[in-house]
């Protein structure tokens, strides 16, 4: 009866060894994640190239997920437009995601023809990602967990819901997909 007393002493005290380690590594990463700033993130763009967030410091930049079969999709001209009158201050990132209603079934290849012939967008194009869900990608979860971005949490309802980092890399806002790419509650950050 001691053997198994003293048996059982040993399973517990290696659970709670086991479950402490857990902790402390949960807590590390979110520690590593907590002293990331958005000029720690690099993502893979259409064409298979990285986009380093880093060669953006000093202008802002408008983060937007984006589909190609959304109601919302004519926005690509006003994020074209925008990125054009604000281009020495502003940088549009567009990030197509299928995690509406399966409106962003193309490849990165068809997307990048499909924005370049019907909208003409020449601003950075990251490959398709998740921005909702187990498999949202970091850089949404930076964008939409306050604990990350030391702002405010966000959800991320519909395509083309935008982020609005400042000069520094912390975020100013984000804006629902209704909200017009060229609309005052944007640009009033970029005069």
């Amino acid at each position: 009866m001691k053997k198994l007393f003293i048996i059982l002493l040993s399973a517990v005290a290696f659970l709670k060894s086991c479950t402490n380690q857990k902790s402390e590594i949960a807590q590390q990463k979110t520690n590593e994640l907590m002293g990331k700033t958005i000029y720690d993130y690099k993502v893979e763009s259409l064409d298979g190239k990285e986009i380093n967030f880093a060669n953006f410091k000093g202008k802002k930049i408008l983060f937007v997920n984006t589909a190609s079969e959304c109601g919302f999709t004519p926005q690509y001209a006003d994020l074209e437009k925008l990125y054009q009158q604000y281009k020495d201050k502003l940088v549009v990132v567009g990030f197509p995601a299928n995690n509406f209603g399966g409106q962003e079934p193309g490849s990165n290849a068809e997307i990048g023809t499909f924005c370049q012939k019907n909208y003409g967008v020449t601003f950075p194009m990251a490959a398709k990602v998740s921005v909702k869900g187990d498999d949202k990608a970091p850089i949404f979860k930076y964008l939409t967990e306050k604990e990350l971005n030391g702002v405010k949490n966000a959800s991320i309802m519909w395509n083309f819901t935008k982020f609005l980092v400042d000069e520094n890399g912390k975020l100013i806002d984000s804006f629902i997909s209704t909200t017009k790419p060229t609309d005052d509650a944007i640009t009033k950050y970029l005069k």
